[in-house]
């Protein structure tokens, strides 16, 4: 084999030479835990003739751009890669073969397979029944050694799985809990991460307070309680500062601002529809709402999460009226976005085709999750001097009463609970994802690295 150099840091040293038979590698993001896979698959290729290794992730796009692209170029010239199989060979028998799973369907594949040993990466993405359901196939009977390694994050489907495992330490993987380690990474750990994209750091710096604990510090232990925990409520502040609920008396919407609706369709559960402005500073303001939930017949408050059970007819009907006569939206050119399930028509005519018929018009929304919470998140930001990047109206009363009350949902702990009253939070994630924005930077702050083992390895 030829010589490459390796040095790692002091946890991926730790993952490398680790012998317990289940060796948990995860924490904070950008650990460098695709990387550490790669160079333990290849080391073991190499030191076992004849091992069976097998690395699976969520999704195949996942493997080829994480882990099949890099290795075709680190073992040009030592195995041979089959693309119809997804196998590199080795001249010694040893082989590296690739495996998804996104849904029940994908454990197929591993029916009656053997490996002597698993890498599952990005382990919290997968659910802990595919997972248990993977594990089995770690099996042989010759004596080369039989290993299961997880490289993962603190969120995603199994996050429980993988905190009371390996985190924890309250239970035991198989067998013994002498048999499985946990490993914590850091985004420090990552020397190429930190020399290419040195505002890595800061970036997670700026992420809400439980966000920035579990993507920088690597905490399991952050997500519970509420989800949008920055959310200020102070509309008597007049300068707009450190708030992000302002009065609506008063507000005017210049001509010259854009107007924007956002759709979650809703009939047992409330429907909600959103009307947003831009100024030119690209600052979003929620100016009015719509949402379509019972109300108590004596004080007119709503009842949380009872929707109307209006038909789309009904429904676009009293939204056309609404805009038609709310002093903000009347007269108004307004572009829509909407949750891309409206056009689904299998059951007759389509959500979108009742508002057409209205003159209520939507393009789909794109509706990525964590990508759309986290455009939310970035929206609620304050720059240092406490002007936030969205405003919302006081009269916009069910958005004040629901978002702050949303919590993670305790399977996924890094989603919204949808057993929640979640519909507003659904529309302002598709509007957010239809002018997605960056971070702001955090003020930069020294993060100290962990020292480098200061010899080079070679295997």
């Amino acid at each position: 084999m030829p010589d490459l150099v390796l040095r790692p840091s002091i946890q991926q040293w730790r993952f490398l030479t680790a012998t317990q038979k289940h060796v948990c590698y995860g924490g904070a993001r950008g650990g460098g835990k695709s990387w550490v896979v790669r160079v333990k698959a290849m080391q073991l290729a190499h030191q076992y003739p004849g091992i069976k290794i097998l690395i699976v992730r969520r999704t195949f796009r996942e493997l080829t751009n994480n882990h099949i692209n890099p290795l075709l170029d680190l073992l040009h010239g030592q195995a041979r890669y089959n693309r119809q199989d997804k196998v590199f060979t080795f001249d010694n028998g040893s082989t590296i073969s690739f495996g998804y799973c996104s849904s029940d369907s994908d454990l197929g594949q591993y029916q009656g397979s053997e490996h002597h040993v698993i890498f599952l990466d990005e382990s919290t993405q997968m659910k802990a029944e595919w997972i248990e359901k993977i594990q089995a196939c770690c099996r042989s009977a010759d004596d080369i050694p039989k290993r299961i390694y997880y490289t993962c994050n603190p969120g995603g489907e199994s996050h429980t799985w993988h905190k009371e495992r390996f985190v924890d330490r309250k239970k035991p993987v198989e067998g013994s809990l002498d048999n499985q380690v946990f490993i914590r990474a850091l985004p420090t750990d990552n020397k190429a991460l930190m020399e290419n994209s040195p505002g890595y750091i800061q970036q997670l710096e700026a992420l809400p307070p439980k966000l920035r604990k579990a993507w920088l510090e690597g905490s399991w232990d952050i997500f519970e309680g509420c989800v949008f925990e920055e959310i200020v409520i102070a509309p008597e502040n007049a300068d707009r500062r450190w708030t992000h609920v302002i009065p609506a008396e008063g507000f005017k919407v210049p001509r010259s601002w854009d107007v924007y609706r956002s759709f979650d369709w809703g009939f047992r559960r409330p429907f909600s529809v959103g009307y947003w402005t831009v100024d030119f500073d690209g600052t979003i303001y929620r100016i009015a709402e719509f949402y379509g939930c019972q109300r108590d017949v004596r004080t007119g408050e709503s009842i949380p999460n009872e929707g109307l059970k209006w038909d789309p007819d009904k429904v676009f009907r009293e939204v056309a009226e609404f805009e038609r006569s709310h002093p903000l939206l009347q007269g108004r050119k307004i572009t829509g976005v909407a949750d891309p399930a409206i056009w689904d028509a299998s059951t007759g005519m389509s959500v979108a085709e009742y508002a057409i018929k209205h003159g209520i018009y939507f393009v789909p929304g794109d509706h990525k999750r964590m990508a759309g919470w986290m455009q939310c998140h970035y929206r609620l930001q304050f720059d240092a001097d406490g002007f936030p990047r969205m405003y919302v109206l006081d009269s916009c009363k069910d958005f004040i009463r629901t978002i702050p009350q949303l919590q993670y949902d305790a399977h996924k702990v890094e989603e919204v609970d949808t057993d929640g009253e979640d519909h507003i939070a659904d529309e302002w994630r598709y509007f957010c994802m239809s002018r997605p924005i960056t971070p702001m930077e955090a003020k930069p702050v020294y993060v100290p690295q962990a020292d480098p083992l200061d010899m080079f390895t070679r295997y």
